[in-house]
């Protein structure tokens, strides 16, 4: 709230245009995502709409993961069965360096039919990733997010990716994009990271450009934290926006969530 506040005398006698445009100065995070957004409301609001109208096409139904948090091998497969008879067809499965091919092995077989992907959390520093990225091919995983601490992840570019690699801590804004380029296969945006919705737009239209596939995810927050992601959500290969499910209360005239989709 600090930053925000001391940021509202620099940009409120400005038109909003020019108001988002002085923002990208402030450093990127959860603080200049708040005003970012908010100025994208206003703007919306100007012009007789209610973002992400009129300015973006928005699906009206996204596929979105729903989250098989850590926890022991039963409780995992408990989880992911329930999420996949309630329809989901997108697991992301929460791992650490504990039990990895246990976890993931039981998650499989309680939700055949379902595509998983997975969350390393930075935690697999200490494990053989050839090892282990060739025993997880038997488990028909689409996509494996953040092996490696984001200041260790160079060695990525030694180790052969049999299941394409998702940078998440690795990634805020578009500039840290050319050191990943043999790293990694995707890269999850998120707008806490970049900084807002603007710089979330950059880093979309810099990262195709340089070959990456695309994921949008999330913080833990309502569904106005996950509208505003909306417009990258609608493009990218993979949804991770399933943050008011995990809230005991989200807001009023919230997104709708069914099925392991989610809608306006």
């Amino acid at each position: 709230m600090a930053q925000i506040s001391a940021w509202i005398p620099e940009i409120e006698k400005m038109s909003p245009f020019q108001a988002k445009q002085r923002l990208q100065t402030m450093p990127a995070g959860a603080a200049r995502n708040a005003i970012d957004c908010a100025l994208w409301q206003l703007i919306a609001q100007m012009e007789q709409s209610q973002f992400p109208a009129p300015f973006f096409d928005i699906s009206p139904t996204i596929e979105t993961a729903m989250t098989v948090s850590i926890g022991d091998v039963e409780t995992m497969a408990k989880q992911a069965r329930e999420y996949a008879q309630q329809g989901a067809t997108l697991l992301k499965v929460k791992l650490d360096a504990e039990q990895v091919i246990e976890k993931v092995a039981a998650v499989r077989q309680s939700a055949p039919t379902c595509k998983i992907i997975l969350d390393a959390n930075e935690a697999w520093a200490e494990l053989d990733l050839d090892e282990l990225f060739t025993m997880l091919t038997q488990y028909d995983i689409a996509m494996i997010e953040q092996p490696l601490p984001s200041d260790n992840d160079s060695k990525l570019a030694d180790v052969a990716h049999p299941i394409p690699l998702c940078a998440d801590e690795s990634c805020h804004t578009a500039e840290h994009l050319s050191e990943l380029v043999d790293r990694y296969e995707m890269i999850n945006i998120k707008l806490d990271k970049t900084g807002g919705l603007t710089e979330a737009l950059e880093l979309e239209t810099r990262a195709r450009a340089l070959g990456f596939s695309i994921m949008v995810g999330c913080m833990l927050g309502t569904s106005i934290a996950m509208k505003a992601a909306l417009p990258i959500a609608t493009r990218a290969e993979i949804v991770d926006l399933d943050g008011p499910v995990l809230l005991g209360q989200d807001v009023e005239n919230g997104l709708t969530y069914l099925n392991g989709t989610l809608s306006l």
